[in-house]
């Protein structure tokens, strides 16, 4: 019996490499002749290298820019020509200094270092993965990195962040780095957002990233005319960019990889399936597991989750899923396609308690599948715990 196990990360407590081994863990002391198969998932945001690294991929290390201007160690995945970029391992939410919010400041400057070092390593093909940024700068610091320069009206270069955007009066684009011609760029995002107005990067994202609301409107503000500015030096290709999908992606990064290096968007569960193929994986498989830490009505749109689901439905494989927690009823579970739900709130209603110890409680519901599957030999249909 082959078992695929293909989970997101638990997020604040497991990356996806981990819940993939600790409920292989928990399989093998219930039905040790399971032949396994770990496939790690990712939507774009962080652990997006962790999956295509586990999926044959090699990883990069190398120094940037973090969000403040402090130097990391960030990684990103290459495979022959492709390279995968997980922007939050530049730009993230999880690399800021203690923690700490700086929401005007906040730069994507280390995101376009990851994308030079990409180009340095001759790669032709570059996706890049969005989610859990820090920042609001409209991609203006990726771009800076690759060569674009930020004025204002004394012929100044702007410091960085979303903030700076308000003085900027001049985008000079004569030095974006020539090798970006050759390159075909997928902006991997599961946001639609525009980058301006109600909906947009500032008003929408920003407050997560530590805005107050006259942090958003001083944004907002910059976000507009850092676009009129752009739309003077670029011409159609920036206009249609400022309502495309995915253009208030990451702090309108989003915008910048669309406007300026023609990128094309696709849902970043589904550029990552691609790219550890999965589907062949899957097909032939008894059972394919996955999850992330909280299944919930976002889940249903475009998350890791759905789209392990819809691959094991086409392949006609059953797949269940393990979650930290769940906000979904047995109904509707059913009716996005899992045969089985698991949660860890099942074992330990204390939510602090579940995420200190998700690997021990994995390694349970790895075993209780397990006997299940030694009993039984399949999976029982729209059975719930």
């Amino acid at each position: 019996m082959r078992i695929v196990l293909a989970p997101d990360k638990f997020k604040g407590s497991l990356s996806a490499p981990e819940v993939a081994q600790w409920l292989e863990t928990g399989l093998r002391i219930a039905h040790p002749g399971l032949d396994i198969d770990l496939m790690p998932v990712a939507d774009g945001g962080e652990g997006t290298v962790d999956a295509v690294v586990a999926s044959g991929f090699t990883r990069v290390s190398t120094t940037v820019q973090g969000p403040t201007g402090q130097p990391i160690t960030a990684d990103f995945a290459v495979n022959g020509k492709v390279a995968v970029i997980e922007m939050a391992a530049a730009s993230g939410l999880a690399v800021l200094p203690n923690g700490t919010f700086s929401p005007l400041a906040a730069s994507t400057f280390g995101t376009g270092q990851l994308v030079s070092a990409a180009l340095d390593h001759g790669c032709t093909e570059i996706v890049l993965g969005v989610g859990g940024s820090a920042t609001t700068d409209g991609g203006a610091g990726m771009l800076a990195a690759l060569g674009v320069k930020f004025k204002d009206a004394s012929g100044r270069r702007l410091p960085p962040g979303g903030g700076a955007l308000a003085k900027l009066t001049n985008i000079d684009l004569t030095g974006l780095d020539t090798r970006l011609g050759g390159v075909t760029l997928t902006l991997a995002s599961d946001v639609d957002n525009p980058l301006l107005g109600p909906d947009g990067a500032a008003a929408v994202f920003a407050p997560q990233k530590g805005a107050s609301e006259a942090h958003v409107k001083h944004l907002e503000n910059a976000l507009e005319r850092y676009f009129r500015i752009m739309a003077n030096a670029l011409g159609t290709a920036a206009v249609d960019a400022i309502d495309a999908p995915g253009s208030g992606a990451a702090g309108g990064t989003g915008y910048a990889a669309l406007a300026v290096l023609s990128a094309m968007r696709r849902p970043g569960i589904d550029v990552i399936l691609g790219l550890t193929g999965l589907a062949a994986r899957i097909d032939g498989a008894d059972l394919v597991i996955t999850g992330e830490g909280s299944l919930d009505e976002q889940s249903l749109f475009g998350k890791a989750p759905m789209g392990v689901a819809t691959a094991a439905r086409a392949a006609g494989v059953p797949v269940v899923a393990v979650c930290g927690r769940t906000t979904l009823s047995p109904e509707t579970l059913t009716a996005a396609g899992f045969a089985h739900s698991y949660a860890l709130t099942d074992i330990e209603s204390d939510t602090d308690l579940c995420m200190k110890n998700a690997g021990a409680l994995l390694t349970q519901i790895g075993a209780l599948i397990g006997t299940r599957l030694a009993s039984t030999g399949k999976e029982e249909e729209n059975s719930y715990v």
